[in-house]
């Protein structure tokens, strides 16, 4: 319970802290030399993808060639080492793919990592949509197995798939990689999922479902055993991988403790979850149990706002869902919209009109304002579904070349000379990575993904090693902007400390910022 109050501090508290230091400041303008010359900070997030999966090649990274041999062979559930990889479950290509890569194709594999788009072995392409895998709180845990990350298959759905990986230099953000800096050591900031690591982006929190166990979502509360990490496995589930998914007593949406850390939906439209019958359409029905009550918790929006700093998130096709048209082929997602989540940001509220903005149909408005030179201070851009790389139903290559796009839109934006862009993914989509995360909290760090550094700034051709997780991205622009320190941070370094773990960069390990462009 202890997370739970450092969690729930007092947001009036910390506001109150930013606006009595710096009342009616106007904010900070670039300076010679030093974090001050950065004006703008993008930061664009995709999604789904473990570092392995996609840049394990990378010349000079930590890569495939330097896996253990602990990691590279994977456990079943009793510990022993599988003789050979279970088959993809239900085939590695996502329903409808034609030709489709059945079940039976994947069977049979060795123990090992593969390449998914291999010629001589299952051929399956960047542009081809695959198999969605598990990606979720408890799961990740397990899979992780305390820093061996051995178990990836053992507590899959997915089979052999989560040891698929892709030859990374095929794909257009590759070049970027090359051109600037690629972190090699960034680590998503939550276990688990999409959900759950966009509230890590905003606000390095856990979000709360008070009263769980008298609510709707009573039922959705995970069974988990006395350490806490690992779900409960129910007597009929097969014992090795071989046989089968692991089935679990209840795998739900709440930890015993009533936070939420897998898909929960917003409280406001758009949400997957439709309004209460003869109720507020800008509202989604409390009685359905995956709709969260409105959060409160202190976010970096709140913050920059109290500091007089500007921002926004753009999502792309945020006003086709309000329009009902975010199906596919655009495949919105309501739960990568955090800030939808927040009562300060409720339908009606002045903060909702003025910070989070429709990024158009294929980031048609938010490349608008990239390219008239309008962008706010501080900027997030979450693209659309079938932009962003998520397994199940997108494809690696046409968000990778959005990505790029989008990133060739910036470099000849107005803001650039002093612009910081941080593209990301959210989390791991389920993938195999090789590298142990930092031991810190409860929530995470969980398992390595890929970002870069892009800016006039950003060290050239350089690989950084330094220790990165999400809220890195929020420790820069506290850094950057004098902010207070959101409590989730502190509570994460606090536990990073007590673990004997690497301290958390902030991206400045990125940079030359000694007065004067690389």
């Amino acid at each position: 319970m202890k997370a739970k109050r450092l969690l729930s501090a007092s947001v009036t508290g910390l506001l109150a802290l930013s606006a009595s230091a710096s009342a009616f400041a106007a904010p900070e303008v670039a300076t010679e030399g030093g974090i001050g010359q950065i004006d703008t900070v993008v930061v664009i997030y995709a999604e789904n993808r473990s570092f392995d999966n996609l840049y394990g090649n990378f010349p000079g990274a930590d890569g495939l060639k330097q896996a253990s041999p602990t990691s590279l062979k994977q456990l079943d559930r009793d510990g022993s080492v599988l003789a050979e990889l279970p088959p993809t479950w239900d085939g590695l290509t996502a329903k409808g793919v034609v030709p489709p890569v059945t079940q039976e194709l994947t069977a049979h594999m060795p123990n090992r990592p593969f390449a998914i788009d291999d010629p001589k072995g299952l051929n399956t392409k960047l542009d081809v949509v695959t198999h969605d895998l598990w990606h979720r709180f408890y799961q990740n845990q397990m899979q992780i197995d305390g820093g061996k990350n051995d178990k990836f298959v053992a507590f899959a759905d997915a089979g052999g798939e989560v040891m698929g990986h892709y030859d990374g230099k095929k794909l257009p953000m590759w070049r970027i990689a090359r051109k600037y800096t690629l972190a090699d050591h960034f680590f998503m900031g939550g276990f688990g999922g999409s959900f759950f690591n966009h509230f890590e982006l905003i606000c390095a929190c856990a979000p709360i479902y008070p009263n769980a166990d008298q609510s709707p979502a009573k039922d959705s509360i995970s069974v988990v055993d006395a350490d806490g990490v690992t779900l409960k496995l129910a007597d009929n589930s097969s014992k090795s991988v071989l046989g089968g998914i692991p089935k679990f007593v209840k795998d739900g949406n709440l930890t015993p403790d009533f936070f939420a850390v897998n898909t929960m939906q917003p409280p406001y439209q758009p949400s997957n979850n439709k309004p209460a019958p003869g109720g507020d359409p800008a509202l989604a029905d409390l009685s359905i149990a995956t709709t969260l009550p409105p959060q409160t918790e202190a976010n970096i929006g709140d913050l920059l706002s109290a500091k007089g700093v500007s921002w926004a998130w753009y999502s792309g096709a945020w006003a086709a869902a309000l329009d009902g048209k975010g199906g596919a082929p655009v495949y919105f997602q309501f739960h990568h919209q955090p800030f939808n989540y927040f009562a300060a940001y409720a339908p009606g509220t002045p903060a909702r009109a003025e910070h989070l903005k429709d990024g158009g149909l294929g980031g048609a408005e938010f490349i608008k304002a990239i390219d008239g030179g309008t962008l706010p201070q501080v900027t997030f851009y979450k693209p659309q579904g079938n932009l962003n790389e998520h397994a199940g139903y997108a494809n690696v290559s046409s968000g990778d070349q959005h990505l790029v796009d989008v990133i060739h839109h910036l470099e000849k934006s107005p803001q650039w000379k002093h612009m910081l862009v941080v593209v990301t993914y959210d989390e791991n989509g389920g993938f195999w990575d090789h590298v142990a995360p930092p031991k810190a909290d409860r929530f995470g760090p969980g398992t390595r993904i890929p970002a870069f550094i892009v800016s006039p700034y950003a060290k050239r051709g350089y690989v950084d090693h330094s220790t990165y997780d999400t809220t890195s991205i929020l420790r820069f622009i506290t850094h950057r902007f004098d902010l207070p320190t959101l409590p989730g941070i502190k509570m994460r370094d606090d536990a990073l400390i007590a673990n004997h773990s690497p301290a958390l960069g902030d991206l400045t390990g990125a940079l030359n910022l000694a007065g004067k462009k690389s």
